[in-house]
């Protein structure tokens, strides 16, 4: 009867044991390959797989986990970033220099990721490494440090079609630190000082121009206000000469109308005004303290003859 119960014991210990190692549990966004005697069976979804066991098993690949390269039956199919170490490239102009790169791949084929390539990672890393090198070294330094985004679009191209065969893509590349030597980071630092010096020196010259240019355009101005102002005033003081010049003919010719109108016609009011400009220009000699010497004009007769005119004119008035 004992022996009876170990064997009944021992057949549930074997079913308990046979069941956990045909029952798989494969998680969410992962998947295992599973080979029967050695060959190629089934690519286990994730959820409850049967598979027979001692006969059926899952095939180990090379994943890399914590920074090593390890063997594990899981194969994870969600997103992936590579950190690969910095490597030292050389541009096209012979500057040695180190870029580190960042890779973001998927596995889109678990049968090809498992059996097209013996080691995915390293593949992987090793085609990023030589493919950075053809494209960094037909670029310059220049072109380099400032192409980042022309250098991730190349390389991800290249090896997306070049993992295509091995059931991956690659979903983006970025390139992390490009960092050249210390003495090429030297020259550059004197090469970006020599460049904002000659920047600031343009734009003091271009300003010390403007404000010249403003100058001698306001000094312009200036010259030609003062010229149209002197212009006005010159027509303005000739047309007020010109104005008193006629107000002043006006005013002799109302005068010689006036006294020819008080003298009558048979003397002529030429003669009468000239004796009255006589008089006045004696009785000025007359109130100076100078010399009382008068001179005569030579024709002073006829001067003399008006003022007798003028006499008699006054004893018939």
């Amino acid at each position: 009867m004992e022996l009876t119960i170990y064997f009944l014991a021992a057949a549930i210990v074997l079913v308990f044991v046979f069941a956990k190692m045909a029952l798989v549990i494969i998680p969410q966004s992962e998947t295992k390959i599973i080979e029967r005697l050695g060959r190629y069976h089934a690519t286990l979804k994730p959820g409850i797989n049967l598979i027979i066991p001692f006969i059926d098993r899952a095939k180990n690949v090379v994943v890399l986990k914590y920074g090593r390269y390890v063997y594990s039956n899981n194969i994870d199919l969600r997103e992936q970033v590579y950190d690969f170490p910095k490597q030292n490239v050389i541009t096209k102009d012979n500057i040695q220099m180190e870029i580190n790169a960042l890779l973001y791949f998927q596995i889109m084929d678990p049968f090809k990721a498992t059996y097209e390539i013996n080691n995915l990672p390293n593949a992987i890393e090793k085609l990023t490494q030589t493919t950075l090198r053809n494209i960094i070294g037909e670029l310059e330094l220049d072109e380099t440090l400032t192409s980042r985004d022309t250098i991730n679009t190349k390389l991800r191209a290249v090896l997306d079609d070049a993992t295509d065969k091995w059931g991956v893509k690659v979903n983006r590349v970025e390139l992390q630190d490009i960092t050249p030597p210390s003495s090429v980071l030297n020259a550059m630092e004197k090469q970006m000082q020599a460049e904002r010096n000659k920047r600031a020196q343009i734009l003091t010259s271009e300003g010390e121009k403007a404000a010249e240019i403003l100058a001698s355009e306001g000094e312009k101005t200036a010259t030609i206000n003062r010229a149209e102002a002197a212009k006005q005033e010159a027509i303005l003081t000739a047309e007020g000469e010109a104005q008193a010049r006629i107000r002043k003919a006006e005013a002799e010719a109302k005068a010689i109308e006036l006294i020819t109108e008080a003298v009558g016609k048979s003397t002529n009011p030429a003669n009468y005004l000239l004796a009255q400009k006589y008089i006045q220009m004696l009785e000025e000699l007359a109130q100076g303290d100078k010399t009382k010497t008068v001179y005569l004009p030579y024709e002073a007769t006829n001067l003399m003859g008006s003022i007798g005119g003028i006499k008699d004119l006054f004893k018939e008035s």
